[in-house]
């Protein structure tokens, strides 16, 4: 059995041999780079667990995959898990030679400096089961001549890593990457639209406010620190802009209304957030929205203590009064920060969306705990939909 994915979308078979004025330092040929080829990379590596029941769910789970097959007593590990049983982790493996390394300083120093990944490919020999104990080897299998591709110019690595589980041979993985000189850009012809403020007296259409937000994919920009500091009377840290693109500048044209908008399928009538360009249900593009009533619950959270992020402490605190639990710049001084509460909230419809919990401290949020949407003046530029805790539903 064999699986592949691609991950760039650039390709060995879809690239073009460089041409002459292309090239790398006379003394960096093709032969030289051909001599890292069978050189190994890691030789009898183990994997530093056992396959295993938890790792096996947790993959599922954040895949999405249900087979039956991967549970119960008789379960084995998803195939295209192969890889995952050889990874080091933060700490890596001490079995690794330096073949690879040297072979990517030598193209560094040819200028070749960037790297990506472009595709891998697997071979499945026989299942895994919980309790194999995974040993491998890994090679250089090949590297390409001098390749063009939209990226740059570059040579394409590819290496093998042939694995067992209990001594027996159970996959092949090949993993391959693009080193490459980034190919120069095209001069600017033009600056990139600012962000002006929206006229008060008149309000364009739903319809043209997207397609402008959309063609343009405006991001406004964000004050430098030292532009934060010319300006004195700017004494609150601002949040990051959100990235308005075409597939979302409907969402940000509610927020700018007061309405949180969700989008509907017109195929399928699923409900999705956060939006997307087509349904994950049924995979129709065509969708129309539906206004939240508002109404939610603390699905998850988590407490944010490190690092200290002021911007997104400060601004709740003036929305709040004395009611958040965090210091705010007036009684902290520029720069304040305290932990905050980050929320998964459950809307009544049924989808879920990640914001600010704000009107209780951050140590009085609870799973379960009722809130209500409302929209946060962040600064005098951005507003946001958080959620404040419901009358009555503080822990």
């Amino acid at each position: 059995m064999n699986g592949g994915s691609g991950v760039s979308g650039v390709s060995p078979e879809g690239a073009k041999a460089a041409g002459p004025g292309d090239g790398p330092p006379p003394d960096l040929t093709h032969e030289r780079l051909k001599a890292y080829e069978g050189r190994p990379t890691a030789a009898a590596g183990v994997g530093k667990d056992l396959v295993n029941e938890p790792m096996i769910r947790h993959w599922c789970e954040a895949v999405g995959d249900t087979h039956p097959a991967y549970r119960g007593p008789d379960a084995i590990a998803p195939p295209t898990m192969l890889q995952a049983w050889t990874m080091g982790g933060l700490s890596g493996h001490a079995d690794r030679s330096g073949a690879y390394d040297e072979l990517s300083r030598l193209l560094d120093s040819a200028g070749y400096t960037s790297i990506v990944a472009t595709d891998c490919e697997q071979e499945y020999l026989r299942p895994l089961r919980p309790g194999d104990r995974i040993t491998f080897d890994s090679v250089i299998e090949s590297v390409s001549e001098r390749k063009t591709t939209k990226l740059g110019t570059g040579h394409f690595i590819t290496t093998r890593m042939d694995i067992r589980a209990d001594g027996e041979p159970a996959g092949t993985h090949r993993f391959r990457v693009l080193k490459y000189a980034p190919a120069a850009r095209p001069p600017k012809t033009a600056e990139r639209p600012k962000v002006t403020e929206r006229p008060k007296a008149t309000e364009p259409s739903r319809a043209a406010e997207r397609r402008t937000a959309a063609e343009q994919c405006i991001t406004p920009e964000q004050p430098t620190a030292a532009e934060q500091r010319k300006t004195p009377e700017r004494r609150t840290p601002l949040r990051p802009r959100p990235v308005i693109n075409r597939d979302n500048a409907g969402f940000w044209e509610g927020v700018r209304r007061h309405r949180l908008l969700i989008q509907r399928c017109t195929g399928c009538r699923t409900l999705r957030f956060p939006w997307l360009p087509g349904c994950n249900a049924c995979g129709s593009p065509e969708w129309g929205t539906v206004g939240a009533s508002g109404a939610g619950t603390v699905f998850s959270y988590v407490v944010m203590h490190h690092p200290a992020f002021p911007a997104f402490t400060a601004p709740d605190q003036q929305a709040d009064g004395a009611g958040s639990g965090v210091a705010g710049p007036d009684t902290a001084g520029p720069g304040a920060a305290s932990p905050y509460a980050v929320g998964l909230i459950e809307l009544a419809e049924g989808v879920r969306m990640v914001s600010n919990i704000v009107g209780t401290p951050y140590d009085k949020v609870r799973i379960g705990m009722p809130v209500r949407l409302e929209f946060l003046r962040a600064d005098e530029e951005l507003e946001l939909p958080v959620f404040r805790v419901a009358e009555g539903g503080e822990g």
